[in-house]
């Protein structure tokens, strides 16, 4: 089943709800003695139990006005489907951040995911917002075979300063002689260190791949996933301080601190930072190359409408309510455009600023101005980073250019993991490794520049 309000985009789910019916409140009152936990447990206990009719009435009218009873069970008939049947919940946490008051509730699903729901309030205790939050495989890593742990090492450092200290960790080959460094650079979302999706651990596989063959990596989680809640409603946030700003500081970690004997410095970029690579690499001439693995060469807001035609049209058909959801998409992408977009309105869950950054960046035309070698990766069954629009227009930009190479796997998808049949957002809760070819390219590149 593919739920019609969701779309996988880029590395991160995005929740997406239509605009239309509601139902009236019946002999239902919230209970204003009762906590904003035991409101918020009751509300998932609703839903796990199928009584959706008591889980909706502890809706406020505004956001029954956003979401219909249809569409709540349709959506928790998507979390039971993909992730198993719900099982129980593990916990909760209050907490008030600018003023609002929200629980968040950890809940465990057959599979072995664990989800924490974002439940918001309003003054009367009614439920006026309901978020996923983010998703938790209780799977244990296992490293493919081309991994060999015996070839490396770890240590776990920070990079960044005060207030944006990041953890970190570096792989490096033993040896003393001096080997390269590859700094991976994650996709749009609040991604760990890993980019974890799922079972699936891609940045994971690349370092200890690259490393158990005389490779250093640096991986790191990303600032919008160890300071969510301080970014969430600054509307000076960029893609700059997004992906760009700890980059560069994580350049200066390696070239400053002794951690290894590193010689040469290069960037992977994995979705959205394959996007920003080449800004990076013409922001600090220290980098010797730049890896771009299923990067955009279109903008990121056309990105998303072709994402969410592509997941609703997966049966053949597109009916009515999903063309409401288009249409509403593609006024967005409209406000996008036009930068039409008020002071504290949002778009996507980004304000102004964010996309006004991005109206102006042109990742090809900076990566044509870059002296150094790049190294261009695209599976052909990725259909959010398409193979016909964006790795054509990268092709066709850099083809005749020295220094540039290129690689198409025919059946990986956008982590670079292999799969057959028509490719979905829900073939990344399969497990699975980057392909070892993609790992043997990125080595042999890296070790003839």
């Amino acid at each position: 089943m593919y739920n019609k309000t969701l779309t996988f985009f880029i590395g991160t789910l995005l929740i997406i709800t239509l605009f239309s019916g509601c139902i009236e409140k019946e002999n239902y009152e919230n209970d204003l003695d009762k906590t904003y936990d035991e409101i918020a447990i009751e509300f998932i206990m609703f839903l796990g139990n199928n009584n959706y009719q008591n889980a909706y009435l502890l809706f406020n009218e505004e956001m029954k006005s956003a979401l219909t009873l249809e569409q709540l069970e349709e959506l928790w008939d998507y979390y039971t489907s993909t992730y198993g049947q719900f099982q129980s919940i593990q916990n909760s946490q209050y907490k008030t951040i600018n003023g609002y008051d929200l629980v968040y509730v950890n809940c465990s699903f057959e599979k072995g995911y664990i989800i924490v729901f974002r439940i918001v309030f309003d003054t009367q205790k009614d439920i006026s917002g309901f978020w996923q939050d983010e998703i938790k495989t209780l799977n244990t890593y296992k490293a493919p075979e081309y991994i060999n742990n015996s070839n490396f090492t770890e240590l776990n450092i920070t990079i960044g300063n005060n207030p944006w200290q990041l953890p970190a960790t570096l792989s490096i080959p033993n040896g003393n002689e001096p080997f390269s460094c590859v700094i991976l650079i994650h996709g749009s979302g609040p991604n760990d260190k890993d980019e974890t999706i799922g079972p699936n651990k891609p940045f994971k596989d690349i370092a200890w791949g690259l490393a158990t063959n005389g490779i250093a990596v640096l991986r790191y989680d990303k600032r919008t996933f160890v300071y969510p809640n301080k970014i969430a409603n600054d509307k000076d946030f960029t893609i700059r301080e997004e992906i760009i700003d700890d980059v560069l500081q994580a350049i200066d970690t390696l070239t400053v601190q002794s951690y290894a004997p590193i010689d040469k410095i290069f960037i992977l970029g994995h979705s959205l930072g394959g996007m920003m690579a080449p800004k990076i690499a013409s922001l600090n001439p220290s980098i010797s190359g730049a890896i771009l693995m299923a990067a955009p060469a279109r903008p990121l807001e056309d990105l998303i409408l072709d994402q969410t035609k592509y997941l609703n049209n997966l049966d053949g058909n597109i009916d009515t309510s999903e063309q409401e959801l288009i249409d509403e998409i593609e006024q967005d992408i409209q406000k996008i455009k036009t930068l039409n977009i008020s002071e504290n309105e949002s778009v996507f869950t980004l304000y102004k600023a964010y996309w006004e950054y991005l109206n102006s960046y042109h990742q090809v035309e900076i990566a044509q101005n870059l002296s150094m070698p790049l190294l261009i990766l695209q599976g052909k069954r990725d259909y959010q980073i398409s193979y016909e629009e964006d790795y054509t227009i990268w092709y066709d930009s850099f083809q005749q250019k020295d220094d540039i190479s290129f690689q198409i796997y025919e059946t990986l998808n956008h982590l670079f993991i292999s799969g057959e049949g028509t490719p979905n957002n829900t073939e990344y809760l399969l497990e699975g490794h980057v392909q070892n070819k993609v790992i043997e390219d990125i080595v042999n590149w890296i070790k003839t520049r």
